[in-house]
């Protein structure tokens, strides 16, 4: 079955799944929903589209770089309250998290070959700006890898894709945490879409975790 590949780096990403009211939490890897949102925005999908083809592609990531957890003070107006308005004379703060220079490498895959080179042939001349989970957060280089399409499974690709951040240490490989989605094993997150993102709807997905060395070699 094959798989996409794609690359997310930048100096600041944020992939949040539990946000509510005036805290944005982010995950410490990339989330479905937010990987899926930025295929949209390559290929020109409005909100309102349907994306259950989308949602059906399994997804996996390679932590090469592990991002560093910051936190923006932030202070918002017009925030919601009980009533169902916003209340303009109310000023609230807003923590907002995100990483720091992290590296991802995001495997799509899934039965529909056509899909992924659509996907692929967006992402090399996306629609709409890309960005890693916020609008202001755009990646620092292309998403699109130019050999990202591959014949083989999700775990393969990832494994053997060489790495797309500079080590962290002196040597000619280095373990890196492996996330990939699971039928039923793993742990629990809330990031399945289940409409369009229009709606606001999302389920639970079961995430398997490792760890995988991986070969330190520069990437085109």
């Amino acid at each position: 079955m094959p798989t996409l590949l794609l690359r997310l780096a930048g100096p600041m990403q944020s992939w949040g799944t539990t946000s509510r009211f005036d805290e944005r939490d982010t995950q410490l890897e990339p989330s479905k929903s937010g990987v899926l949102g930025l295929v949209c925005a390559a290929l020109g999908r409005d909100r309102a589209e349907a994306i259950d083809d989308l949602a059906a592609l399994r997804m996996g990531v390679r932590v090469d770089q592990e991002g560093i957890l910051m936190r923006d003070y932030q202070t918002a107006t017009g925030v919601m309250i009980a009533t169902g308005k916003a209340d303009l004379k109310r000023t609230v703060v807003s923590p907002r998290y995100y990483l720091a220079d992290a590296a991802f490498l995001v495997g799509l895959e899934g039965s529909d070959r056509r899909l992924l080179e659509s996907i692929q042939q967006a992402l090399r001349a996306p629609v709409w700006p890309l960005s890693l989970g916020r609008k202001s957060f755009p990646p620092s280089q292309p998403v699109w890898l130019p050999d990202g399409l591959r014949e083989s499974d999700l775990e393969t690709a990832l494994r053997q894709e060489p790495a797309i951040a500079e080590p962290q240490r002196e040597h000619t490989g280095h373990g890196v945490r492996l996330m990939t989605e699971h039928a039923s094993e793993g742990a629990v997150r809330l990031d399945q879409p289940l409409a369009p993102f229009a709606t606001r709807r999302f389920g639970p997905r079961f995430v398997r975790s490792g760890v995988v060395d991986v070969l330190i070699q520069a990437h085109p």
